[in-house]
């Protein structure tokens, strides 16, 4: 009989799919499904895999057994569900089947992935008024230009942020950027969020002031946003550039779609300043 010390401990499951195309299919699970970190082995590769905090799966280079393996399932668990979802809209994945929730007390849905795998995301139940709403969406223009300062000012007052501003200062902010887009309402014209790039223009960037109307919020407006900026950033910046950004905790899981990842950081505000007058 095992001792206590000796018991085995299960850490967690990692399937093995066998694939067609190992280079192509690790560059699937980073770019559209967002898988943070890849690896592959051998030369040239044939073994590889895609990992995201606990969930990890491995790739086999077997074209053979993976045509004949195509339509099986996973199942992954995920916190900030609807984030993720909307992250995959954004990026195109195949999504078979929507978010919605299940009788069985979770929320679900399903991607298939190149491979013919069909990748099941499951989380906790959601709230049917916030669900991402793929039709409004589509009527939806992401523009690459800086917002004027009228849109920049409209904005700002909707998310709340007015009390903390000064148009003259905002409108040195418009000045400032090296890239920025604008979504717009094709409907209206109206424009429902921005959001800023900003660069010592060598190997530092700041984005700044994502900002999306809230009554365009859980929409994917935000994702084809930050899409935008970070397609941008690859096409342009140097490597090893450095991006940052400001965000709340509560925000953090929608920027590691894109990513960023949480950082030990250090800021410093100008205290207010008190007018004074001169003595004549």
């Amino acid at each position: 009989m095992m001792s206590s010390d000796d018991h085995p401990f299960l850490s967690r499951a990692e399937p093995i799919l066998p694939v067609s195309d190992l280079l192509k299919t690790v560059d699937y699970w980073h770019n559209v499904l967002g898988f943070h970190d890849t690896w592959t082995w051998g030369e040239p590769p044939n073994y590889g895999g895609a990992v995201w905090n606990d969930a990890a799966i491995q790739f086999s280079l077997n074209p053979a057994l993976a045509s004949a393996s195509k339509g099986n399932a996973i199942f992954i668990r995920v916190k900030k569900l609807q984030s993720l979802y909307e992250f995959h809209q954004t990026n195109n994945a195949e999504i078979v089947e929507p978010l919605e929730n299940k009788p069985w007390g979770m929320a679900g849905y399903t991607v298939r992935e190149i491979n013919g795998y069909y990748i099941s995301f499951g989380g906790e139940m959601i709230d049917e008024r916030k669900k991402s709403d793929p039709v409004s969406s589509q009527n939806v223009k992401i523009i690459p230009r800086t917002p004027t300062t009228k849109e920049y000012l409209n904005l700002i007052d909707v998310v709340g942020w007015g009390k903390y501003r000064e148009q003259e200062l905002d409108e040195k902010t418009l000045k400032a950027p090296l890239f920025a887009v604008i979504a717009e309402d094709e409907s209206t014209r109206e424009v429902i969020g921005c959001a800023l790039l900003l660069s010592d223009g060598a190997s530092f960037y700041y984005v700044k002031d994502v900002m999306v109307n809230p009554a365009w919020q859980n929409k994917n407006v935000g994702s084809k946003l930050m899409k935008a900026i970070t397609d941008w950033l690859d096409q342009n910046a140097p490597e090893h550039a450095f991006i940052c950004l400001i965000t709340p905790p509560h925000l953090e899981a929608f920027y590691k779609h894109f990513d960023f990842t949480p950082a030990f950081a250090m800021v410093r505000k100008v205290r207010e300043k008190k007018e004074t007058t001169k003595e004549r």
